[in-house]
């Protein structure tokens, strides 16, 4: 991928005359413009206003934004400082996410009833959201098998089974930080999430060296010129100790920096400074997510972001080389990334939804079975739909985030009752469905 640089508003006065200065300065941006924030990639293959050049245009654009810009005390490999700017569809953005990712939000009954299953189900999308992120960074395992692998809490098989196991662990590690983050604490969960994915173990949980070769970003499938050459490891040590002093600044300061776009620039910076030698992306969302719990929007762990990037990985890719052409403007990966979680709302919302009417269906099924709580009661939903899966006590446990003995008391309470059959294959024992549960429920009118 290749985006020609935009120019600077220095080389454009330099180039233009005063009569094209005049014309490209005398009028504000069209309400178009504020609706959209064009790279000058994209700007220069488009159809320029009426009497305007595209570098008339641009020039314009660039202007407004520059005296909109706030200065952020983070800083490209070249000392330059990154900036952002708020347009009205920033703005709009983040009004969604406060309404529907923090504090105190309710989503109906979904995810507050435990008759409901909704705990299980924001449970499934943590699993997902582990399986995508590992699949983004190069984790060949499918879906399906890795849900299988997180749910019998068996030992990862090969590299791409501990990269989908360790991001779980860090998952549930983010929940467990404190409300400050300190280098120390970004090198622990580094650790975590490449524990034994590494060419070189020991570059688990450590930034690069000096003299070392410095890890640098190719765009995928092409050869030539990397698109991103990270900082120098000299710089390093300083860079991740800014970075955390960053994060760790309250909302009360000055100037004003919106929990959520601090989120997202911290992902965006520790993803510039790729300080490690793999496992960069998945640090940096987990970062992310880190800095969303710490300040109260308890929703973002679930969402599926990475589902989503993964879908669209050139747009996500083209969001850090847009901010990299255009002098740090890093506007251009906030709003990439409020999209992403706006539309990772909704799907959350879709998933439970069609998750809670699955389970209410099961539920008639079961009504007539005295006894049976809310997790037996998904499982046997799930045993229905999906009678090749077995089930045990650590992926009971782990699925719906209960202690292994209230897990076994579940498997075996449903063994004594005839709807699962135990199958003692050393340990762990697996449970299976019974091959005729379906029919057995039918027929005996429950």
């Amino acid at each position: 991928m290749y985006l020609e640089p935009a120019p600077t508003t220095e080389e454009l006065v330099a180039r233009l005359d005063a009569a094209e200065l005049i014309s490209a300065l005398a009028v504000s941006p069209l309400p178009s413009d504020r609706e959209r924030y064009l790279h000058w990639d994209k700007l220069r293959r488009l159809p320029p206003p009426q009497g305007l050049t595209s570098e008339q245009w641009w020039l314009r654009l660039k202007s407004a934004r520059q005296d909109a810009m706030r200065s952020l005390p983070l800083t490209d490999r070249d000392g330059a400082p990154f900036g952002y700017t708020l347009p009205d569809l920033v703005l709009r953005h983040l009004y969604r996410v406060d309404q529907h990712a923090a504090g105190d939000v309710s989503m109906d009954e979904v995810v507050t009833s435990e008759r409901d299953g909704g705990r299980r189900f924001i449970v499934n999308s943590l699993m997902e959201e582990a399986i995508r992120s590992s699949q983004l960074e190069g984790a060949t395992t499918s879906r399906v098998a890795a849900k299988e692998l997180l749910r019998s809490g068996r030992e990862p098989r090969d590299r791409s089974e501990q990269m989908i196991v360790n991001n779980y662990r860090a998952i549930q590690l983010v929940k467990e930080m404190g409300s400050e983050l300190t280098p120390e604490a970004v090198l622990e969960l580094h650790r975590v999430v490449t524990d034994g994915t590494l060419d070189d173990p020991d570059g688990a949980g450590r930034v690069q060296r000096p003299g070392e070769d410095r890890v640098v970003v190719f765009y995928r499938g092409e050869d030539g010129p990397p698109v991103h050459v990270p900082p120098p490891a000299e710089q390093l040590p300083e860079r991740l100790a800014a970075l955390c002093r960053f994060a760790n600044e309250g909302d009360d300061g000055e100037p004003f920096v919106h929990p959520v776009l601090r989120a997202i620039l911290l992902h965006f910076c520790l993803a510039y400074d790729h300080p490690f030698e793999d496992g960069n992306g998945r640090t940096a969302r987990l970062l992310f997510f880190w800095l969303m719990h710490s300040r109260g929007y308890w929703l973002a762990e679930y969402l599926p972001i990475s589902r989503l990037i993964r879908k669209a990985q050139g747009r996500y890719e083209r969001a850090f080389l847009e901010t990299e052409t255009d002098g740090g403007d890093t506007t251009y990966f906030l709003i990439h990334q409020l999209r992403t979680i706006d539309r990772a709302i909704d799907d959350l919302h879709v998933y439970l939804q069609r998750k809670i009417a699955e389970q209410r269906d099961a539920e008639t099924r079961l009504a007539g079975f005295d006894g049976l709580n809310g997790r037996q009661v998904a499982l046997l939903g799930h045993a229905i739909r999906h009678p090749e899966h077995f089930y045990t006590y650590a992926g009971h446990a782990a699925g719906n985030r209960v202690t292994h003995e209230t897990a076994r008391s579940d498997l075996a309470d449903l063994a004594g009752r005839g709807l699962l059959v135990r199958r003692p294959v050393g340990r762990p024992h697996h449970y299976e469905p019974p091959a005729n549960l379906a029919g057995r429920l039918k027929e005996s009118g429950r």
